[in-house]
């Protein structure tokens, strides 16, 4: 979400009305290249892995559950900031300059926030569907019929819509903001209200439902392993004979603290890539945006990396996905003997344990 600061005043007069210079580059050519060949990596990743997670969705039938709808829709909105948010950004990163004039910039705003915002609502309703999964099993199916979920969906897209195209193409965000830019910049300013209201719906209070829901799912995930522990110590007599039980049970403590370790890191990497932006987002109105353009830079990329990140901390720990990303690019889904149908949960050595029985 590229909210830039008037860092580029070159002095803090107190008139009514300031104005920006006009833009300059400061980078070397050995630093630009260098700036356009690590920020295009992180736009082919970004591209590529949500584009995997989309076709995986779409083509294996096993992956098209109620959680892998949002998976699927955060998915794509990664994908997009991708493909038409990421690309102008690295330029002006890189030139210091917008060349794409005054009308685009101000769309190339509004689909910056809107998308950024669609992919954290996203995952705020991803872990609202685990909590309901985890801790309410009774009533999942129910909270999270189709009808529920594709409701969720709209809202995921719909919310983000209005709090960046009303506001930006109308120009509510700046009302009453005093400095006049060139046409050769794009520096995303908001006035103080703005940036409160639109970090407060777009981060902080997805934020705290993650938090609430992750703790929730945490306590369960660590109450079951423990009962899960005391049955097994129970089954140490005669029942505990059964080595296969005994194994299975084991296996299930295994899963319960690989989920928690999961929800630790997806946390972590969330506040971590997104914390620094909202927060100098909403201080920097009230510091007459004196915060420096290579910090907004600096917060701006970290926040396009979780983009990047999503698939391999939605996707990539969860083994069905891996072996439908190693289909899609090995090309094996043309082979005969693949299928949408086809199980993707299971290795090979499972699958022949189970044929053996």
């Amino acid at each position: 979400m590229d909210n830039r600061s008037a860092g580029l005043l070159e002095d803090a007069n107190t008139s009514l009305q300031s104005e920006l210079p006009s833009c300059h580059t400061l980078r070397n050519q050995a630093s630009q290249i260098f700036l356009y060949a690590f920020l295009s990596v992180g736009i082919v990743c970004t591209v590529v892995g949500n584009f995997l997670v989309v076709l995986s969705i779409a083509y294996f039938k096993q992956l098209q559950s109620p959680t892998n709808s949002f998976v699927m829709s955060l998915a794509v909105a990664d994908c997009l900031v991708g493909l038409v948010v990421m690309p102008y950004s690295m330029i002006r990163t890189v030139e210091g300059c917008w060349y794409f004039g005054v009308l685009f910039c101000g769309l190339h705003s509004s689909l910056d926030v809107m998308l950024c915002t669609a992919s954290i609502f996203h995952l705020s309703c991803i872990a609202f569907d685990r909590y309901y999964a985890v801790c309410n099993p009774l009533v999942y199916s129910l909270k999270m019929s189709r009808n529920n979920v594709a409701l969720l969906i709209v809202v995921c897209w719909a919310v983000p819509m209005l709090i960046s195209f009303g506001p930006i193409m109308l120009n509510l965000h700046i009302a009453g903001v005093n400095i006049v830019l060139p046409n050769d910049v794009c520096v995303f300013l908001v006035n103080r209200v703005y940036a409160v209201m639109a970090s407060l719906v777009a981060f902080h209070l997805p934020m705290v439902i993650m938090l609430i829901a992750y703790w929730k799912i945490f306590k369960a995930a660590k109450r079951q392993a423990m009962q899960i522990s005391a049955m097994e110590s129970q089954m140490a007599g005669g029942v505990g004979k059964d080595s296969s039980k005994k194994q299975r049970h084991r296996n299930t403590i295994k899963r319960e603290k690989k989920a928690a370790k999961t929800l630790g890191i997806i946390m972590g990497v969330f506040l971590l890539f997104w914390m620094p932006f909202f927060t100098v987002n909403i201080v920097d109105p009230f510091i007459d945006y004196s915060t420096e353009v290579i910090v907004w830079d600096i917060f701006l990329w970290l926040g396009y990396i979780n983009s990047s990140l999503n698939p391999f901390l939605y996707a990539f720990f969860n083994r069905s996905f891996r072996r439908a990303f190693l289909m899609f690019i090995g090309c094996r889904v043309c082979l005969p003997g693949s299928s949408p149908g086809m199980e993707l949960s299971q290795t090979r050595k499972e699958k022949n344990e189970r044929a053996d029985k």
